[in-house]
């Protein structure tokens, strides 16, 4: 079992969490080492590794991302070409651009190694629901 694919349903933009379907995954392969690579299967949301104890700090990513790169509606988007999938599209396109859509985290001791606070996310960009594909791939 060194891949499967896991399906995460999002109600617009956030950032939602996953590390407990990935600690699964590894601890099911029955493997003490390798690496754990995520990968997500579309371009209008991305991976994030972020603290996972405190909120608001979900809550500020969303904020500067949202200031950073506003809907295509606002005015200083207006050199925005792609508009034809609604004015959250194009910047949600910016905004995975800007982040990553894979992420390797190493394994040992049967477990991943991030740290204390450290979770993982699917970043969301879009306004509307999704089902979206997160790859998980555990190698030796």
């Amino acid at each position: 079992m060194p891949q499967t694919i896991l399906t995460l349903s999002t109600r617009g933009q956030g950032l939602y969490e996953f590390t407990h379907q990935a600690e699964a995954f590894v601890s099911a392969s029955g493997r003490e080492e390798g690496l754990l690579t995520v990968f997500v299967r579309h371009t209008s949301c991305s991976l994030l590794i972020q603290e996972n104890a405190d909120p608001d700090v979900r809550t500020d990513l969303l904020a500067f991302f949202r200031r950073l790169v506003p809907p295509a509606s606002d005015p200083d988007m207006g050199w925005i070409v792609h508009r034809a999938e609604g004015p959250d599209d194009m910047p949600a396109h910016i905004k995975a651009a800007l982040t990553q859509v894979s992420i390797g985290i190493p394994v040992a001791d049967g477990r991943l190694m991030l740290g204390t606070w450290q979770g993982l996310y699917l970043f969301e960009h879009r306004d509307r629901p999704h089902r979206r594909e997160i790859v998980l791939h555990l190698s030796t």
